[in-house]
């Protein structure tokens, strides 16, 4: 068997296989393409359509057409094949997806082996204006820091991720249903053929076809194997971007999601995710960083309110400081009964605070500065 007699197998089971059909994936994955194009040639399947779409598949002129469209087929016997793919083969089977692809189709120049750091963002068709531009925000941070950016090209939280990193000069990836030599939604053309002439645009489905239910869920399984992390940025209890998530818990990748208001129907399947703990609350794009990086890489300061003058004051020098009064000045023995100290610690620390800009010596008595406040 040789290695072109096995590639134009891979491209007859491509166009005669639905994508994702994990029963032929993982025989392929065990004995060869070319070995099972003759165990389904020969009827050893409960199928006998794949065997009449096998004779009927021509790989020359598949690959001709592909050619003449600037598409290559890429399977992992290439230098450019994506290894993250390869956990594919261990990952739970749902609905009888599943599998290693046994090529992918390809458009543009960018090689796959970029992708090992992406990240996938997924989320809403339906995305608020809230959810946009956070999307946006997370897209374009990660690709500033040189991970790729790996979506579906969809409407709403997907454009939003192409758009961010695009604009952040970054590079992003779409992964879609259909056919790569074609553009879905439509009205994302412009975009896509943006992607395809400066990155990305990959499909494991055959070239000429056409969305489907069962190919969105096939294909959110790569955006899912190719990223070293999903965000999850709004998606409703029965969103398709939570078929994603599913996928990227089972294959062990990073699942982050971005909370929504709690009385946001778009947020609920990601509120779910971040309650049941499988995806981890990220608010930006530095903590999606922090949380797919390397030990020690991209960390986030905490985040911590505006430092106050008495920061770090002992608790016996915050009761005199509350003792003194705002409105009207008070002595010393009257702020040391108040805060419950002595009146040599009182002063003491009295004086302390004046010297702090804190509080005043005036003719009444000591007086809280305006300003310096006790909050």
């Amino acid at each position: 068997m040789s290695a072109e007699q096995e590639r134009r197998a891979r491209v007859r089971l491509s166009h005669a296989v639905e994508p994702g059909d994990a029963t032929v994936a993982d025989r392929v994955t065990t004995v060869g393409a070319l070995r099972v194009v003759d165990e389904l040639l020969a009827g050893q399947d409960s199928r006998p359509e794949l065997a009449a779409r096998l004779k009927a598949t021509d790989p020359e002129r598949l690959l001709s057409a592909a050619e003449r469209q600037g598409i290559r087929f890429v399977t992992p016997a290439d230098d450019e094949w994506p290894s993250q793919l390869d956990d594919l083969a261990h990952g739970q089977r749902v609905q009888g997806l599943g599998g290693i692809p046994v090529g992918l189709w390809v458009r543009g120049p960018m090689r796959l082996t970029e992708l090992a750091e992406s990240i996938a963002i997924v989320g809403s068709r339906s995305a608020t204006s809230y959810g946009f531009d956070v999307a946006t925000e997370v897209a374009a941070t990660v690709a500033r820091a040189g991970a790729a950016v790996v979506s579906g090209a969809a409407f709403g939280i997907d454009q939003a991720g192409h758009r961010g990193a695009i604009a952040a000069g970054g590079a992003t990836v779409a992964v879609l249903a259909c056919g790569a030599d074609r553009v879905y939604p439509t009205a994302h053309r412009e975009l896509i053929q943006h992607i395809a002439q400066h990155h990305a645009v990959i499909s494991e489905a055959p070239l000429g076809s056409a969305p489907t239910k069962v190919r969105f869920l096939s294909r959110n399984r790569l955006i899912a194997a190719l990223s070293r992390g999903t965000v999850l940025v709004e998606a409703a209890l029965r969103s398709g971007a939570l078929n994603t998530a599913n996928w990227a818990d089972q294959l062990s990748r990073v699942l982050m999601g971005v909370p929504g208001p709690v009385t946001s129907v778009t947020s609920q399947g990601v509120h779910e995710r971040i309650r049941n703990g499988a995806a981890s609350l990220v608010t930006s794009g530095l903590e999606v960083l922090e949380l797919v990086g390397a030990a020690g890489e991209h960390l986030v300061a905490v985040p911590r309110g505006p430092r106050r003058p008495h920061d770090g004051f002992s608790l016996r020098e915050v009761r005199v400081l509350d003792a003194v009064p705002v409105a009207r000045g008070a002595s010393t023995a009257s702020i040391s009964n108040v805060a419950c100290v002595g009146v040599l610690e009182a002063d003491r620390v009295l004086v302390a605070l004046a010297d702090a800009g804190l509080v005043r010596l005036g003719v009444d008595g000591w007086r809280l500065v305006s300003g310096g406040g006790r909050s």
